[in-house]
């Protein structure tokens, strides 16, 4: 069950093959799910534009529950990338999970730390910058250190703590699942017919309840983006 990550270094760089592997298939699904669904548009929608119209009004409930339209419009496909992306990567390690040589290859890329945590830094970072663009260095500065100038380390602080908890929470509900199948999948192989057929119905149960999990786990990630999101360009807060 225990296997090693494809580390390769090149030019003295490190690097996960298979989370480069991972990542790349997760974006290709993303993009193809995007092409199907507006290549023939209809004013009557169907079939995948009928499913891309739902997620895409989904994500801008989200967007109005945290900031109004006139400051969130512009997230829009921000928010339908993270939450489409995400949970895309969630599904991937769910039915199999593909091991070489003692290197383990396929599995959810939101299963990785590093994955995790660059998405989390890099909503952090554009939430910030975002921030700028709307209100201007000087007055985004202010209001960032308001209110008083003691009140920058630990608004340091919280910065580093919203990156943190935004990306170890993914991954760790991600991570957990995969392990749980795991082992459901080793004593499903390993053990007699009475252990194959008693590991059967937790073994999907679980891949259901892992479903759901992958699913909130990509609506919390975008709902909290759109939050820090809100409280960096929104003139009310």
């Amino acid at each position: 069950m225990q296997h090693g990550a494809p580390i390769r270094e090149f030019m003295g760089l490190t690097f996960n093959l298979g989370n480069i592997m991972m990542i790349t298939i997760a974006s290709a699904i993303v993009f193809i799910i995007a092409v199907l669904s507006t290549r023939r548009l209809a004013m009557k929608p169907t079939g995948m534009q009928n499913f891309f119209e739902w997620v895409m009004d989904f994500v801008k409930n989200i967007i109005n529950s945290a900031m109004d339209w006139k400051d969130g419009g512009r997230f829009h496909i921000l928010g339908i990338t993270l939450i489409m992306y995400i949970f895309v990567s969630n599904m991937l390690g769910l039915p199999f999970s593909i091991s070489y040589n003692g290197e383990l290859w396929w599995k959810s890329p939101t299963a990785d730390p590093a994955i995790t945590l660059t998405l989390s830094v890099m909503v952090v970072a554009l939430t910030h910058f975002y921030g700028i663009k709307a209100k201007g260095a000087g007055a985004y500065g202010r209001e960032f250190l308001k209110p008083f100038w003691i009140m920058s380390p630990i608004k340091i602080i919280e910065e580093f703590a919203n990156a943190l908890t935004l990306g170890l929470r993914l991954y760790g509900n991600i991570y957990a699942g995969e392990i749980l199948l795991s082992l459901l999948v080793v004593d499903l192989a390993g053990s007699g017919w009475v252990g194959k057929i008693s590991a059967i119905l937790p073994t999907i149960a679980w891949q259901g309840f892992s479903i759901f999990i992958g699913a909130i786990q990509a609506f919390i990630f975008c709902m909290l983006s759109m939050v820090y999101m809100a409280h960096k360009v929104s003139r009310d807060h």
